[in-house]
C-alpha cells in the first residue's frame, strides 16, 4: 500500500489494548487477551531497559518461529523505543552471525529449538535469552503485571513516529542480505491503510502463517490487526495440511501469503468441506491469476494480489476495474513508471493479442521506479546499497513490470528473473503464468540457463499434483502448442521434474538453487527439447556432455557450474 508514515506510533497502538479483555493473541494452547498482550509487551520493555548496555544501539534480534514471544517483543521494542531485527533461522554459521552482528544486536531472543544454530558462533557482547528456559521466566518475573505507569523509553530515547522499529532482511539473490529500516510511523500507517482498504473489523482474526522475521507477516498481517483491535492467531511454521484446521479452530478471517504457499494449499487433497470455514480474504503476492481463480473456486476465498517492495519505496493498489492479471494502479501520491534500466527512458505501453498475450514484451517490460517522494527509509549501515536503490533521485524497486494504456501495472518478475533468448527479453513471471494452466502442475518455476552460444535458454521446474503419476512429455508439448499467448521464444528448452519446488524461508521460489543446478546438476530427472524437435525426451549423460562441449567451444562452460 502507498504509505509514507503517520503521526501514530506502534507504541500508541499497543497502549490502546489496555483494559481490553477480548481475545487478542492465540498460539497453540495459549490464549491471551489484548490487555495481557499489552502488559506482556510492557514487561519485556522493562526487562530490555535493564539488559541493553548504555550507549549501545537499541537493537535486539529475534530468532524465533511464530510463537507468542515474537509479537510480544515487537510490542516491547515499540514501547521502549528500540528496534527488532528479525533473524532468519534458515541462515547458518558465519552468515547467521553476520546478520546478528551487522544489525548491532546486543540482545538475542531465541528458543531451545534454535540454540544449535548458535553453537560455535562468535557473538561478542550479545546476551542470549531463551524463551522456553527457566532462566527466562526468572528474569521476566519482576516485571510481570506491568501497567501503563511502568512504561518508560530506554534512557536517551523518545518514542516518535520516526523511531526505528524494524530491521528486516531483504532476500536478495546475490550478496549479503540488506537490513531495511521500518519506522513506527510507517508500520502504523501501513496497518491503518490495510484496515481501511479491506474493512478489517475488531472481531476479525488474522492468521499469521508466514514467518514473522519477514516484512510480509508483520506489515501486512500483524500491523492491520493491531490497528483495528483484531485478534492474531499464530502458526509456528506454514503448513498446507494444517491450514484449514487452524482456520476453523481459531475462527480466522484473514491471512497473508508469499510465494508458493497458495500452490501448496491447492495441492492438498480436495474435501467436501473445503468451503466450511470463516475465512473471507487472503492478501499477498505472486499467486498468479490462475491459482487465485482456482483458490476462489475451491475454497470460496478471494485472494487479493498486491505489490509493495520490501523496503516500502513503491506500492501498487488494486482498485475496482483492475483487469485480470494486473496488480492495480500506483497508490495515491506515488509517481510510478516502468523504465528501461539501460537508458532511463520510460517503456512503451503494453500491447496485447486477442488472447491476452503480451505482444511487445521486449519494449514494454522494465523496472518499476518511483519518481516521486519515496517512503523508503534506508538500509542499516549500507550506504552503497542505499545509493543504488535511490540512484538518480528515483527509487528503483528491482522488480520488473509492464503498464497498459490505462495505467494498470502487471508484475513481470524480479530484475534478476529476466531472460534473454535469441536477443529477445522475456520475463519469467509471464511464462510461469502460462505454464501454471497445465492441469497436472502443482507448481512452476521458470529461470534462465546458459545457451551454448549466447544469452539464455528457458528452463522450468515442475512439481506435479499427487494424481499425476509421472511427467507426460507428449501432453506437456501439446499443452504448450495450444496456448495462444505463448510466444515462440517462451517454451522451455529444459524441464526439471521435482517432488517439491525449493523455497526460501519466506516461501519464495529458491531460484538461485535452481539456476545453480541448471540442467547438468541435481538429482531430479530433466527432460529437454533438442533444437528442431517438437517434443521432449529425457536428457541423457551423452546429451549433457555434448551441451557442455558446445559451451566450451564458445567459452561459456564456466556458466554451467556457477
Amino acid at each position: 500500500m502507498g504509505v509514507t508514515g503517520s503521526g501514530t506510533t506502534v507504541a500508541e497502538l499497543v497502549g490502546r489494548q489496555w483494559g481490553d479483555h477480548r481475545v487478542g493473541l492465540m498460539h497453540e494452547d495459549l490464549v491471551l487477551s489484548h490487555h495481557q498482550v499489552a502488559s506482556g509487551a510492557a514487561a519485556r520493555a522493562a526487562l530490555l531497559t535493564e539488559l541493553l548496555p548504555r550507549g549501545a544501539e537499541p537493537h535486539l534480534g529475534v530468532l524465533l518461529d511464530n510463537t507468542a514471544e515474537f509479537p510480544l517483543w515487537i510490542g516491547a521494542a515499540a514501547l521502549a523505543g528500540a528496534a527488532v531485527a528479525g533473524i532468519n533461522p534458515t541462515r547458518r554459521g558465519a552468515e547467521l552471525a553476520r546478520d546478528i552482528l551487522h544489525t548491532d544486536c546486543r540482545v538475542l531472543v531465541t528458543e531451545r529449538t534454535h540454540l544449535p544454530l548458535l553453537d560455535g558462533l562468535e557473538l561478542p557482547g550479545v546476551r542470549v535469552l531463551v524463551t522456553d528456559d527457566d532462566a527466562y521466566t526468572v528474569l521476566l518475573a519482576p516485571y510481570e503485571g506491568a501497567g501503563p505507569a511502568d512504561i518508560a523509553p530506554l534512557p536517551g530515547r523518545t518514542v516518535r513516529p520516526g523511531s526505528r522499529l524494524l530491521l528486516y532482511f531483504t532476500s536478495g539473490s546475490t550478496g549479503a542480505p540488506k537490513a531495511a529500516i521500518c519506522s513506527q510511523g510507517r508500520l502504523a500507517a501501513a496497518g491503518a491503510s490495510l484496515v481501511s482498504h479491506f474493512g478489517v473489523r475488531p472481531d476479525d482474526v488474522h492468521y499469521v502463517c508466514m514467518p514473522m522475521f519477514h516484512g510480509n507477516a508483520v506489515i501486512a498481517d500483524w500491523a492491520p490487526a493491531l490497528a483495528a483491535g483484531a485478534a492474531v492467531a499464530l502458526r509456528r511454521r506454514f503448513s498446507a495440511s494444517c491450514f484449514l484446521s487452524d482456520v476453523r479452530s481459531y475462527g480466522a478471517t484473514y491471512f497473508t501469503y508469499v510465494g508458493r504457499a497458495v500452490q501448496y494449499l491447492l495441492a492438498t487433497p480436495e474435501r467436501d468441506d473445503d468451503r466450511d470455514h470463516p475465512l473471507r480474504l487472503g492478501f499477498g503476492t505472486e499467486a498468479g491469476a490462475v491459482d487465485a481463480e482456482r483458490f476462489a473456486a475451491r475454497f470460496g476465498v478471494r485472494l487479493v494480489e498486491g505489490y509493495g517492495s520490501s523496503e516500502g519505496g513503491a506500492a501498487v493498489q488494486r482498485t475496482p476495474g483492475t483487469p485480470r492479471g494486473a496488480i492495480g494502479r500506483a497508490a495515491p501520491g506515488d509517481d510510478l513508471a516502468v523504465v528501461d534500466p539501460s537508458s532511463g527512458e520510460e517503456c512503451e505501453p503494453a500491447r496485447f493479442s486477442a488472447a491476452g498475450g503480451l505482444l511487445n514484451g521486449d519494449r514494454a517490460i522494465g523496472e518499476l521506479v518511483n519518481r516521486g517522494r519515496s517512503p523508503f527509509e534506508g538500509y542499516w549501515r549500507n550506504a552503497e546499497a542505499e545509493a543504488e536503490r535511490l540512484r538518480g533521485g528515483w527509487y528503483w524497486s528491482g522488480d520488473l513490470f509492464y503498464r497498459d494504456a490505462e495505467g494498470f501495472l502487471y508484475f513481470a518478475g524480479r530484475s534478476d528473473d529476466r531472460l534473454r533468448v535469441d536477443s529477445e527479453n522475456l520475463a519469467a513471471a509471464l511464462i510461469e503464468s502460462i505454464l501454471a494452466r497445465w492441469e497436472p502442475a502443482a507448481g512452476v518455476a521458470v529461470y534462465a540457463v546458459p545457451d551454448p552460444v549466447a544469452g539464455d535458454q528457458v528452463m522450468c521446474a515442475l512439481a506435479l499434483r499427487d494424481e499425476a503419476s509421472s511427467f507426460d512429455p507428449e501432453g506437456f508439448a501439446a499443452f504448450l502448442a495450444a496456448q495462444p499467448d505463448l510466444g515462440t521464444k517462451m517454451p522451455p528448452r529444459f524441464v526439471r521434474v521435482v517432488a517439491r519446488l525449493p523455497v526460501t524461508a519466506t516461501n519464495k521460489i529458491h531460484r538461485v538453487a535452481l539456476r545453480r543446478e541448471g540442467f547438468l546438476h541435481g538429482r531430479d530427472p530433466v527432460w529437454w527439447r533438442p533444437p528442431g524437435a517438437d517434443g521432449y525426451r529425457p536428457l541423457t549423460p551423452a546429451d549433457g556432455a555434448r551441451l557442455r562441449r558446445a559451451c566450451e567451444r564458445h567459452g561459456r562452460a564456466e556458466l554451467l557450474d556457477r
